[in-house]
């Protein structure tokens, strides 16, 4: 089941998990890379795969059939931010809520541009290489007060992937209007709301490290209960 060529396997986007992407590129193994908050990490993170694709060109492995996206989670962020905004309890803070899981997200495809933009990607595009996409992911809208279709119409680009839970697939079906593409020439606006944010205390980096520990404890919960269940069924079978 693994060797497959439509696989990609999920790695988190830690500081641990970077040298994984790269060494796990690097043979010719496509990978989703997940868990990416901070757009500091998400650099790094091109920075893995573009040094697993060179390596794997050294290697004689055929680049054009390795691929590879970088999932970038949205909602999340809303939902933090938003706790935090309202907890302050003012009118500028109000006027915040909802802004910054799309302004990181906005930022995210700047460094993604900048980066594809550089020499050395074009080297490896001659090689036959893939861009490694960006993926909108944790798209769901937690706050009933927002449009249950945001984070699918206001994060609109060609050449990214959008994952959505089935809920806001079927929004997006029912009464989604798309309006071309709502992410290109919003980076500055979008650098501006969070500092914004700043002058409030809301940091942008201390909120991407905290959700990403936070995702991270999710998935190992998530593992041992897994563990734990397959462990309960092998003792009634023995």
């Amino acid at each position: 089941m693994i060797d497959r060529p439509n696989l990609l396997i999920k790695i988190p986007a830690t500081l641990a998990g970077l040298e994984a992407i790269t060494e796990t590129i690097s043979h010719g193994i496509s990978v989703n890379v997940t868990l990416i908050f901070s757009i500091e990490r998400y650099a790094l993170v091109i920075q893995a795969y573009e040094d697993g694709l060179r390596k794997a060109a050294h290697r004689g492995i055929d680049l054009s059939q390795i691929h590879s996206v970088a999932s970038f989670f949205v909602s999340r962020v809303d939902t933090d931010v938003d706790k935090k905004l309202d907890a302050l309890g003012t009118e500028q803070a109000a006027g915040l809520r909802g802004k910054a899981a799309l302004a990181n997200a906005r930022m995210a495809w700047n460094v993604y541009q900048d980066r594809i933009a550089r020499d050395e990607w074009a080297s490896l595009l001659a090689l036959g290489a893939n861009a490694q996409r960006p993926l909108w992911a944790s798209t769901g809208v937690k706050d009933p007060a927002y449009d249950d279709t945001r984070y699918v119409m206001d994060l609109a680009v060609r050449g990214c992937v959008n994952t959505m839970p089935e809920g806001t697939l079927n929004a997006v079906a029912d009464h989604g209007v798309f309006q071309g593409d709502t992410v290109t020439g919003t980076g500055a606006s979008s650098a501006a709301i969070w500092q914004s944010l700043s002058e409030l205390g809301i940091e942008q980096a201390a909120v991407c490290e905290y959700l990403e520990q936070d995702g991270v404890k999710k998935f190992i919960d998530a593992w041992e209960n897994l563990r734990a269940t397959v462990q309960t069924a092998m003792d009634q079978i023995s």
